[in-house]
């Protein structure tokens, strides 16, 4: 009898595994639905969707293995991480998906409310969160929008060797800047950055991308905080940012 894997849990949705079928539990339709809509959209391999009866997704497994895991160093070749770069490019340049994501303004305004929040409840210091807000501004200039994963980690693209057999967990797919994207991808692994933008190809503004660290950093620890994760990885980012 084929065991059930919690792969992840907490108080939004659930992922289980059990053999080769992945089992996505999720209250919100319509998140879910926006994640079935932009992996029919994606220009790049996706996991089968097997079958959905609300609230459960059933999705094939993809054949390989992460690219890595938040806060563990990555066992992936750098042709492997260059894979994933030429991956996101390929999303980039697809045409833009309907979901219009987040502003600059909109960003602005949730930035500001969880640094204020880090800061009353002694969850950082505030010379720590102060001073990664600054570095977040050059995130926050205009961008040209692209179609954006919205949650490009390392534990969502699968890797084969050194070729990528998939992305994972489409929910948050908008458009946006692309730099999120490559950003997210990089984030705690920053010794791959060099690997993910020679795949990516093209001018990467790479003082932005660095801005986006410290925005995704500020924004997420709350989220993590709350949901019973360890937010050490992205506390370490916020503290490199400062050398």
């Amino acid at each position: 009898m084929e065991e059930v894997e919690v792969v992840v849990a907490h108080h939004e949705r659930a992922t289980l595994r059990v053999g080769d079928v992945f089992l996505k539990v999720d209250t919100d339709q319509a998140r879910a639905d926006a994640e079935v809509a932009a992996m029919a959209l994606a220009p790049i391999p996706t996991p089968e969707i097997l079958w959905r009866k609300p609230p459960v997704l059933a999705l094939s497994a993809l054949p390989g293995r992460e690219l890595g895991r938040p806060g563990k160093p990555s066992t992936a070749s750098s042709a492997a991480w260059a894979a994933a770069g030429a991956a996101a490019r390929k999303l980039h340049e697809a045409p833009l998906p309907p979901a219009p994501g987040w502003s600059p303004g909109q960003l602005t305004e949730d930035l500001d409310r969880e640094c204020a929040w880090l800061i009353a409840n002694d969850v950082l210091p505030a010379e720590l969160v102060t001073r990664n807000r600054r570095i977040a501004d050059a995130a926050l200039q205009p961008w040209t929008p692209v179609f954006t994963h919205g949650d490009l980690q390392v534990a969502h693209i699968f890797v084969e060797g050194d070729e990528v057999t998939g992305v994972l967990d489409w929910s948050e797919a908008a458009q946006g800047d692309a730099l999120f994207d490559l950003a997210a991808l990089t984030l705690a692994h920053q010794e791959h950055l060099a690997d993910v933008v020679a795949g990516y190809g093209g001018d990467v503004d790479l003082d932005r991308l660095r801005a986006w660290w410290s925005l995704r950093s500020l924004r997420v620890v709350r989220w993590l905080v709350d949901h019973g994760f360890d937010p050490k990885p992205e506390v370490e980012v916020l503290e490199a940012q400062l050398f």
